[in-house]
């Protein structure tokens, strides 16, 4: 069975989706009615902006959506999912691709997202850290033991057995790292982000994302789509719009949902957009499991 998949923040790169706008008509229709929608020319900003312009929380991700979303979109017949499923961001970029929003409403709703979180990154600032080699029970344990009301740090993005990334206060996070290397971490690395995503300090962006979201006519996908928040596949648009609220302060359940993916028979794995990160991470994910195929496109 065939699941595409979806990469988030951090997938960017000057030039993206370039070759799809010279080389197709109906992808160039599609970038140049985001422009429309947006209000600025984000198409200079891919193709030919520096690292720094494409960093913009604001830019970086209505780019990482616009590039996965029309790459499966040109992909016509090929584009054939059993099953589809996001990383953080990228569960926009999946719910567009699999019919549950419309293209159009799915790019409000990004930019709207990546604007709410620009605002609550400003206004309680936070950090984040990639943890290598430790088992994510410790690192649970580790979190609740140095995390309160006022500096809270929580596991934020599950990406694999073995690599885990906390958020939260930056005090917090940085307490914690000191507790992981002395319980064994390989690394526990503060992350040069703007936030603390995926954290109670999201909350101010939850708040303004849930009355978009809340706005936004949801419809019944085409395939079952996983969510981060329990990595589990939903095909009702109601829930499906509900885990979508929750997600921006909920932790991103990857390793979950790519093995709830292969519980539901899914061996062919294809990364939908820039970037190859995805892939690493599946086949992190899927080792030791016979016939998986990863690929990107």
């Amino acid at each position: 069975m065939k699941a595409f998949v979806f990469p988030g923040q951090g997938a960017q790169f000057t030039g993206m989706g370039k070759d799809l706008y010279d080389n197709n008509p109906a992808a160039k229709e599609l970038f140049e009615k985001a422009n429309e929608i947006l209000g600025f020319r984000i198409t200079d900003i891919m193709f030919e902006g520096t690292a720094d312009d494409l960093k913009q929380t604001r830019v970086t991700q209505p780019a990482v959506f616009l590039h996965s979303v029309i790459a499966a979109i040109c992909m016509g017949d090929a584009f054939n999912p059993a099953m589809v499923g996001g990383h953080s961001l990228g569960e926009f970029s999946a719910l567009v691709a699999a019919g549950a929003l419309r293209f159009e409403d799915g790019l409000r709703l990004v930019y709207a997202r990546a604007q709410a979180m620009q605002k609550a990154c400003e206004m309680v600032p936070g950090t984040m850290a990639a943890v290598i080699g430790l088992e994510d029970s410790v690192i649970e344990d580790i979190c609740a033991q140095v995390s309160t009301e006022e500096k809270p740090v929580v596991c934020a993005n599950y990406n694999n057995p073995g690599q885990l990334v906390i958020s939260g206060n930056k005090e917090a996070v940085e307490a914690a790292c000191e507790q992981l290397k002395a319980a064994g971490a390989k690394r526990a690395l503060v992350l040069p982000v703007g936030g603390a995503f995926h954290s109670p300090l999201m909350q101010p962006a939850k708040d303004e994302l849930e009355a978009a979201i809340a706005a936004t006519e949801f419809l019944t996908p085409r395939c079952p789509v996983y969510q981060n928040v329990d990595g589990q596949a939903h095909t009702d648009a109601a829930t499906i719009k509900q885990n979508l609220i929750a997600q921006l302060t909920a932790s991103v359940r990857w390793t979950q949902e790519v093995q709830n993916m292969m519980a539901a028979g899914a061996r062919d794995f294809t990364e939908c957009g820039p970037g190859k990160a995805l892939q690493g991470m599946i086949a992190k994910i899927a080792k030791g499991v016979e016939g998986i195929t990863i690929q990107g496109i």
